[in-house]
């Protein structure tokens, strides 16, 4: 049975096709029609789709192009998967899609996916939150094309000296140094993260002081993440620094404290 004829905005993760969701996947091999932004999505996330499916690269098209093909193919009764790279809820640009397709009476479905922090966490053996140390995580960029607003500049972001981790921003990563040592200490670790999942995928870990050098000598200007955090720092120690949630003296729901007998109304 095919998909219903509607426009399914789908997450593709960070670039290795084995990070799809098995929702993501089973649509890909399904639709009729998969439109994806081909500068941001590796061919291998493609491999399964149905020989007969239409396959458009949205690099060099703007919005109205994009949103005409969709509503196009779906009242032509067509199924069309929309893929994004990462997860469609991080600057992904969708909102304006989603209101171009409601004002055409399309229906839609979002289907999330791993965003690159994830991804570059799980690289690097981390956990982004640590007991005692850290346990907030930031999802960021500096100001570029599109503003940030002035409550959440960086500077103001980086007094938190929580995990940050920073999109969009390689081609400004002076002015971010900048503005995160007004708060974190020059030694904090600093994962500069190139495509993660890609092939040819590059992480370097880094002291937030060297953070703008080491992106000029690497070249690079996009698809770049960089996670900012103590916890990084951290990393080998984590074990130590340990979470109430398996300890033998934690009560909760399911396990009651080895001091407290069962308490079946809990």
């Amino acid at each position: 049975m095919g998909l219903t004829p509607a426009v399914y905005i789908v997450g593709a993760g960070p670039g290795d096709p084995e990070l799809l969701t098995r929702k993501a996947h089973r649509l890909l091999t399904q639709a009729d029609v998969v439109l994806y932004a081909n500068s941001l999505v590796p061919e291998a996330v493609l491999q399964d789709l149905r020989p007969e499916a239409e396959r458009i690269g949205t690099a060099d098209k703007t919005l109205e192009e994009i949103v005409a093909l969709m509503v196009d193919r779906v009242r032509s009764q067509r199924s069309v998967v929309r893929l994004h790279s990462g997860d469609p809820s991080l600057y992904s640009a969708i909102g304006e899609q989603m209101a171009a397709l409601a004002a055409a009476e399309i229906p839609f479905e979002i289907i999330p996916g791993i965003s690159a922090f994830q991804a570059a966490a799980a690289r690097l053996n981390t956990e982004l939150t640590v007991p005692g140390l850290v346990q907030s995580v930031i999802l960021s960029r500096i100001s570029g094309r599109t503003q940030v607003p002035d409550a959440e500049n960086l500077a103001s972001l980086a007094a938190h000296q929580a995990s940050l981790c920073l999109y969009l921003s390689a081609r400004h990563i002076a002015a971010a140094q900048a503005q995160l040592l007004q708060h974190y200490p020059p030694q904090t670790p600093v994962a500069i993260c190139f495509r993660v999942g890609w092939p040819d995928e590059r992480i370097c870990l880094v002291p937030l002081d060297q953070m703008a050098t080491t992106t000029t000598t690497e070249n690079l200007v996009r698809t770049t993440l960089y996670i900012i955090s103590p916890a990084l720092a951290a990393s080998g120690s984590q074990g130590k620094l340990r979470s109430h949630l398996y300890s033998p003296d934690h009560d909760r729901l399911f396990k009651p404290s080895s001091s407290d007998p069962a308490d079946p109304t809990r």
